[in-house]
């Protein structure tokens, strides 16, 4: 499993870290920034990269709140938030949360399309 992340916004950076303290190694964390091949194995523009987190998984990708309940499934410190988040009416919450935060942090982080 892959998950493509913005290293460069200080709270994604902070809370990848923790993930990747958890040293889960099917999982291969991918840092966006100034990266051409992310874009070109995720079929994704730089925009849409920077606007949410991403996951590969057998081939397919998978955006947004999604994404983030794969991550937690995988590491075993946090499969409680999959457990808890994944249920449907839940999830249509958290889902909801996630879209505003991630589009809080894309318009801070956003400078970073003018140089890519």
């Amino acid at each position: 499993m892959k998950v493509y992340f913005n290293n460069s916004c200080k709270i994604c950076k902070a809370e990848i870290n923790l993930y990747k303290k958890e040293k889960v190694e099917k999982i291969k964390w991918i840092d966006i920034t100034d990266n051409q091949r992310a874009r070109s194995d995720t079929n994704k523009n730089y925009k849409e990269l920077l606007r949410r987190l991403h996951v590969e998984k057998n081939g397919k990708i998978f955006s947004g709140a999604k994404a983030f309940l794969l991550v937690w499934k995988n590491i075993p410190k946090y499969k409680f938030l999959y457990s808890i988040l994944k249920l449907p009416v839940i999830f249509q919450v958290f889902s909801l949360l996630y879209e505003i935060i991630a589009f809080i942090l894309y318009l801070k982080n956003r400078k970073q399309l003018n140089t890519n």
